[in-house]
């Protein structure tokens, strides 16, 4: 069912309950219309409130809340005006009857638009969203304690009034009926008249305190959400913004600080991802190989990630947000060659042995030089992954890998992708020293280093996305390869 049936069904269920309560009160619970019979109070007090559903109902939606109780509280208004203009002409009510009849629908009238403007706060909550103006917010600043007071201080007016009257009216016609009646029977009926229109209006009072309250916590819970959301990290959410007093205001200032702390965000990975390629590029200029390869590679451990993920023992560990940390941390596998010396980094022979374990340093060097980092700012989950995978990628399956000799699990799995991804590129990639290999030999190269080389699951993942891995190193060609 749609907000506006919604709001149609439940108006009309207040106007239906309200001619009932007329209906009763005329019929049953006045002490004194003895010029009105039970079934002509029932027949007026219906057509009447059915006249005014009727009324209510032409007149159209409503935009605003303000315009929608004010329509209410008219037709209200207009139905106790016709009401006791009938009971004048017709059966000549005195004043005060004529009172109790205006006073009395337009009481249920408030009432039952404060009710109905709540409900429908409620139903349109969702889509208030985009009404950010923050000018028109503070003008109702002090809007929730005001009304909230406004409310309190109306209904003890409202019952206060109502039942004094009742109290003074109906003692005067006690004095004035107590031969004809009789004192208990008297007595019986001013209580009688007093506690149905009590029990009537705490009835009504009950049920706009439960719309408000549960406005109050449809407010308050979206707030929290939001804020829980933001501290888990999405910091895109915001809080729908309404015109509801110091809520609003708070909604407005909640999502202007939140679209500062996106930006702020957006800022700081921009420039740390600017910082990552210039690192890594730093370091492979001083390298044989090209720029492409930071690309390719990257590209190559998040399509192993993406792709292992659907294991079960590691779909709790590969969240997207570690893939995507995976991918940031791979350009820096190398970073540790800048400290490298130029003789061995661009010898473009096979190095000797003294001179490959020097070559052997970089992956301890970029590890270094990442703690370095991790010192100053902190341990982060990102500069974690970035020295593990400087420090790890050259370690082998069966134990045999440097610079710790890790086997198996004892090489963390950022390392293990790694080293896949890095050996892929290396073999497809033309060389000082080698002509480029096809996707065909590097794939039979790295399925012979399955369970020695590389650890297992990641081969598997590597053999169930290998058209990934030729589309990539399609994508990002190395520039020679380009001019050819």
């Amino acid at each position: 069912m749609n907000t506006e049936k919604q709001l149609t069904r439940r108006t009309g269920l207040h106007y239906i309950l309200a001619a009932g309560i007329f209906s009763l009160y005329g019929g049953r619970v006045c002490p004194f219309l003895d010029t009105l019979s039970g079934w002509q109070a029932s027949l007026y007090a219906s057509l009447t409130f059915f006249l005014m559903f009727a009324l209510r109902t032409a007149w159209g939606k409503n935009g605003e809340d303000g315009h929608f109780t004010l329509k209410n509280l008219v037709v209200f208004v207009l139905g106790a005006i016709g009401l006791s203009a009938w009971y004048s002409y017709y059966h000549h009510f005195p004043a005060e009857s004529l009172l109790k009849v205006l006073l009395g629908i337009g009481s249920l009238g408030v009432l039952i638009s404060l009710d109905l403007s709540l409900f429908r706060q409620i139903l349109h909550y969702p889509t208030q969203i985009k009404m950010t103006n923050l000018t028109v917010l503070q003008r109702y600043r002090h809007s929730i304690a005001f009304q909230m007071a406004a409310m309190v201080l109306f209904v003890v007016a409202l019952l206060t009034t109502i039942l004094g009257m009742i109290v003074l009216k109906d003692v005067r016609w006690m004095a004035e009926n107590i031969t004809v009646y009789g004192s208990e029977a008297a007595i019986v009926s001013i209580v009688k008249e007093f506690v149905f229109v009590a029990v009537v209006l705490v009835g009504y009072t009950v049920s706009i305190m439960y719309q408000w309250l549960k406005l109050m916590r449809m407010l308050l819970a979206s707030q929290q959400q939001v804020l829980e959301k933001a501290a888990s990290g999405n910091l895109s959410v915001r809080v729908p913004v309404v015109q509801h007093g110091e809520m609003g205001v708070i909604a407005h200032y909640t999502n202007e600080m939140l679209g500062r702390l996106e930006k702020s965000y957006e800022e700081v990975n921009l420039t740390r991802d600017v910082a990552i390629v210039g690192l890594s590029a730093l370091a492979e200029s001083r390298d044989n190989e090209t720029g492409a390869h930071i690309l390719r590679t990257q590209e190559y451990v998040r399509a192993l990630a993406n792709k292992l993920k659907q294991q079960a023992e590691y779909r709790g560990y590969l969240t997207e947000e570690r893939v995507e940390l995976l991918y940031k941390s791979a350009p820096l596998h190398d970073i540790g060659k800048v400290g490298i010396p130029d003789a061995i980094l661009l010898k473009p022979g096979k190095l000797t042995d003294e001179e490959f374990e020097t070559m052997k340093n970089h992956t301890v060097i970029g590890a270094q030089s990442i703690a370095t980092a991790e010192n100053q700012m902190g341990s982060c989950s990102f500069l974690s992954l970035a020295r593990e995978i400087a420090l790890t990628h050259h370690e082998k399956w069966d134990g045999s890998g440097y610079p710790r000799g890790l086997a198996g699990e004892q090489i963390p799995l950022s390392g293990r992708l790694m080293a896949l991804a890095d050996v892929y590129d290396a073999l497809i990639s033309k060389r000082v020293y080698k002509p480029a290999f096809s996707h065909e030999k590097a794939k039979s190269i790295i399925f012979e280093g399955n369970g020695t080389h590389f650890d297992p699951l990641v081969v598997k993942a590597f053999l169930a996305c290998e058209s990934e891995f030729v589309q990539i190193a399609s994508t990002y060609q190395d520039e020679e390869a380009l001019v050819a």
